[in-house]
C-alpha cells in the first residue's frame, strides 16, 4: 500500500515538474533572442530587465498599492456579482414563469461582448471608481447566473418530490433539497466568475478614468514607452489570474469533498 503511495506520489511530481518545462523554455529563449539580437529591444525586453524594473517598482512603491486597488476592485465586484447571479440564477431556475420573464432579456443581454458595455456605462456612471465596480460585478455575473441556473434545473425532480412528501415547505425544499443539488454547478459558476472578474477588472482600469491599479501601470509604461514596466504589468496580470484560479480551484475541491 505504501509501495503504491510512493508511486503515486513521484508520477505526480514528475507530472508537475513538466508542467514548467515549456514556460521556462519559453523564458529561456526570450532572454537569448534578446541578448543576441534576433528580436527588437526597444519592443521586447530582456526578461533580467522585467525582473529590475519589478525590484524598482518595489522600492518605490509602485507595485503593491496599484495591486491592492485592483484586488479590491476586483474582489468588490466579484462578490456583488456572483450574489446576484446565484439569486437570479436560482429565481431562473425555480419558476418557470420567472425563466419566461427573465430569461430572454438574460440570454441576450448575455451574448453582447462585456466590453461593449463601457460606453453605456461610462454615460451612466461616469468613470470612476463606481462604474468599474460595476463592471466587474458584471462580468462575473453572467458565468454565476448561468451555472446557478443550469444546476437548479439539473436538480431530479423526484428528490423534491420525497421532500414534498415529508411536507417541506417551498424555503425547505430550496434549502435543503436544490441548492446542495445546485452547490457543484454554482461554485464552477463562481470559480469561472473570479476569473472573468480579474479580466474585468484590468480592462475596467484600462478603458475608464485613470487610478491607482495594474492597467494604470501599464498605461504609464505605455505612454512613457518603458516596455519593462509594461511587460511587469502582463507578467502580474498573469501571475493574479493564475493565483485566483488555483485558490479558486482549491477552495471548490474542499467544498465539494462530500462528493467522493
Amino acid at each position: 500500500m505504501s509501495a503504491s503511495r510512493e508511486t503515486a506520489r513521484r508520477a505526480a511530481r514528475v507530472a508537475a515538474a513538466r508542467a514548467y518545462v515549456l514556460p521556462l523554455a519559453l523564458l529561456v529563449a526570450w532572454e537569448l533572442s534578446t541578448r543576441f539580437g534576433l528580436v527588437n529591444t526597444r519592443l521586447l525586453v530582456a526578461p533580467t530587465k522585467v525582473i529590475a524594473a519589478a525590484w524598482r517598482e518595489l522600492q518605490q512603491g509602485g507595485i503593491v498599492t496599484p495591486l491592492a486597488a485592483s484586488l479590491a476592485r476586483d474582489l468588490g465586484g466579484a462578490a456583488i456579482g456572483s450574489v446576484l447571479g446565484v439569486l437570479v440564477g436560482s429565481v431562473m431556475g425555480v419558476s418557470r414563469r420567472w425563466e419566461h420573464a427573465l430569461g430572454p432579456s438574460f440570454h441576450a443581454a448575455k451574448q453582447v461582448a462585456i466590453f461593449a458595455w463601457i460606453p453605456l456605462m461610462s454615460v451612466w456612471l461616469g468613470t470612476g471608481e463606481v462604474a468599474k465596480v460595476v463592471f466587474v460585478a458584471l462580468a462575473a455575473f453572467y458565468p454565476v447566473a448561468l451555472n446557478t441556473f443550469e444546476g437548479v434545473r439539473s436538480v431530479s425532480p423526484s428528490h423534491v418530490e420525497v421532500a414534498r412528501v415529508f411536507a417541506f415547505s417551498r424555503v425547505q425544499v430550496f434549502r435543503r433539497v436544490v441548492l446542495p443539488g445546485a452547490a457543484p454547478s454554482i461554485i464552477t459558476g463562481v470559480k469561472v466568475g473570479l476569473v472573468y472578474a480579474w479580466l474585468g477588472t484590468i480592462g475596467a482600469e484600462y478603458l475608464l478614468a485613470a487610478a491607482p491599479g495594474i492597467g494604470n501601470l501599464m498605461i504609464d509604461g505605455r505612454e512613457s514607452f518603458q516596455m519593462d514596466k509594461v511587460l511587469l504589468g502582463v507578467v502580474i496580470v498573469g501571475a493574479v489570474g493564475v493565483i485566483i484560479s488555483a485558490a479558486a480551484a482549491n477552495v471548490e475541491a474542499r467544498l465539494l469533498r462530500w462528493r467522493s
